[in-house]
């Protein structure tokens, strides 16, 4: 009777990841070890806060719901669906309640032996990597030997045999009624081999069905949405959450390799990703899209560097990171200004397009230091007129972007500042003033207003100066070899003895100052490069690297070591920033550990092999 036991556990557990990636010897001492356990529909199977025993579970039949601590409802759990492993691995207890829903059977796994699979298949590991994570970790580094230190809430697996399908042909009664069986808001619509052709949501039913004229007896494929955005195993929930973010949707389907031409996975709702956390980038970026005052908006900034902070902590890939906070930055500028439009006299017959300038611009603004930004406009009216219309609402928007931790630029680089407040033809002027009549203001003038981007309203504007300014270096070369020059201008921060080169007076005496001496030339150096071969609309830093990298394969490796050596620096900046609750720009290098001064020194080394590279590329004389 036992080893009949054992072999429909082994049976039914083979066609289920993780477990479906064991050698068969593995699975079956695995499903020795497995209890079996009945329980009626109402049976709490673990509290919020208890501690966990010594397995965890697969539902084999029935139904489980998971709640938090205010009852609301986080996740169902039905037939192959595995709970109450997240304990395991973050090691604490259970953080939400565990009830059948229906009369339910339950496999209890033993996480020991189970783990130690984790430990010693590659395939398991990443899986659970994929699946059990709601933060983000760098699961791209595949030489960690923790895969799971750092997982701190559930994500429960979602396989394809638990995925709710129907064929095109189905009716929509047919498949509005196996979704009301199911609980579930959509159904994906597949062919014959389980490639997905579609989604149908309670929205469709209720926008083509209910308020439209197709009658419910007609196939589901009338009403299907198509095609469905693929994603392929193995993204953190993060990263799933930007990409619904980026593409506006609330769906997205898990297939073998992220296509539409292989078999479904699973399918991943936003609610499924939302419930997770509270504190995520979609939850933030809702929450910015529909505040209605400046006092929330800095609240929510204060939420978004509590992120950051997480992140940095779980050690995230620092591309990732600053991806997502650029994106909730942009985010919080664009709230500031409909804020500020609102309180405006109609601006309608003005195209107009805020510029985003500095670090910001750059996609690199990480910490609250100041902002810098500015303003190009067109209009039938007069340039003069239009300024005197824009200047008060762009002063409103500085103000507000103040409020909420972003300081006025010393400088006063801001579209307030009518300098910066220009019609599109007169920013044309100016960057022509800039390039043909170049002094050493001029030049940085320009290193600042070269890495403008776009964030808000007629981007065309910004496309257009774009082209403009190309245009000026095709008959201007002389001005690259200035930035050239100016790129050349801070060598690698090292002295003869291998000592950071500190500051040696003032108010941060003795202190490195990490932006000035090892990013600003590693910025340089890109912005110079990226422009000497025309190449528009990418500023950050990292990506300009790697596209140059594309563009001058002989140099690829140089430029990837920037673009690491720059994430390096970005990372050591930011993590000094929360520290000090300051810009991280100045820092203590005696009071670094060693791991981090060598990550520093290893830095400075493309510093100085980019630089080298620009000297003879633009015939700047011998070795620096």
């Amino acid at each position: 009777m036992k080893n009949e036991i054992v072999h429909r556990v082994y049976t039914f557990l083979r066609d289920f990841p993780p477990f479906s990636f064991l050698l068969q010897e593995e699975l079956m001492a695995l499903s020795e070890q497995v209890w079996v356990r009945y329980l009626p529909s109402g049976t709490v199977l673990f509290q919020i806060g208890e501690s966990i025993g010594s397995h965890f579970y697969v539902v084999q039949t029935g139904a489980i719901s998971l709640y938090r601590e205010d009852q609301s409802l986080a996740d169902r759990c039905d037939e192959g669906d595995a709970l109450g492993i997240r304990p395991f691995l973050a090691n604490s207890p259970y953080l939400l309640k565990a009830v059948a829903t229906e009369d339910s059977i339950l496999y209890g796994i033993p996480a020991t032996l189970f783990l130690r699979q984790m430990e010693v298949n590659a395939r398991v590991a990443r899986y659970m990597a994929a699946h059990f994570a709601s933060g983000v970790v760098n699961y791209r580094n595949e030489n960690t030997s923790n895969h799971h230190a750092n997982f701190t809430e559930i994500f429960t697996i979602h396989h394809h045999t638990g995925v709710v399908y129907c064929s095109p042909e189905t009716t929509i009664k047919k498949a509005a009624q196996t979704m009301t069986d199911r609980a579930v808001g959509s159904i994906l619509i597949c062919n014959d081999e389980l490639h997905p052709l579609g989604i149908v949501t309670d929205k469709d039913l209720r926008s083509k069905v209910v308020a439209g004229n197709i009658p419910v007896d007609d196939g589901v494929h009338k009403i299907m949405s198509t095609p469905v955005f693929c994603v392929s195993p193995g993204l953190s929930a993060a990263e799933l959450q930007m990409a619904m973010v980026k593409k506006n949707i609330n769906h997205l389907v898990v297939t073998h390799n992220g296509e539409t031409d292989t078999a479904v996975l699973g399918i991943i709702s936003e609610h499924d990703l939302v419930v997770q956390q509270g504190n995520n980038p979609t939850v933030l970026i809702r929450q910015i899209r529909t505040a209605t005052e400046v006092d929330q908006l800095c609240l929510l900034r204060d939420r978004i560097e509590t992120l950051m902070s997480r992140y940095l902590e779980q050690e995230v890939s620092i591309d990732f990171i600053t991806e997502v906070v650029s994106q909730l930055n942009d985010e919080l500028i664009r709230r500031c200004i409909n804020l500020a439009e609102k309180e405006t006299p109609d601006l309608s017959h003005i195209q107009y397009c805020w510029l985003s300038l500095g670090s910001e611009g750059r996609e690199e603004q990480l910490l609250r230091t100041d902002q810098d930004n500015a303003l190009v406009f067109t209009s039938s009216l007069p340039a003069a007129e239009v300024r005197n219309l824009m200047l008060p609402f762009a002063q409103k928007v500085n103000d507000y972007l103040a409020k909420i931790g972003f300081e006025y630029c010393p400088a006063l680089m801001m579209a307030s500042n009518a300098s910066y407040c220009l019609s599109l033809d007169e920013w044309k002027s100016l960057f022509y003033k800039w390039v043909t009549q170049p002094g050493e203001k001029e030049v940085m003038m320009c290193t600042i207003f070269f890495d403008y981007r776009p964030v808000y309203g007629n981007h065309a504007l910004a496309g257009e100066l774009t082209q403009y300014i190309f245009s000026l270096f095709d008959r201007h070369e002389l001005f690259l070899h200035l930035l050239a020059k100016n790129a050349l201008e801070n060598p690698a921060p090292l002295s003869f003895f291998r000592k950071f080169v500190v500051e040696k007076n003032g108010e941060h005496k003795n202190e490195f100052d990490i932006k000035l001496r090892a990013m600003m030339p590693l910025v340089d150096a890109a912005r110079l490069l990226v422009l000497s071969h025309r190449i528009g609309g990418e500023n950050n830093t990292v990506k300009r690297y790697q596209k140059l990298a594309n563009t001058e394969p002989e140099n690829a490796d140089l430029y990837q070591m920037a673009a690491d050596a720059y994430e390096v620096l970005l990372r050591i900046r930011a993590l000094s920033g929360l520290h000090h609750k300051d810009s991280g720009r100045y820092i203590q290098a005696d009071g670094l550990d060693k791991m981090t001064k060598l990550q520093l020194r290893n830095a400075f080394v493309p510093i100085d092999e980019v630089q080298q590279l620009i000297k003879h590329r633009f015939q700047l004389g011998g070795r620096l």
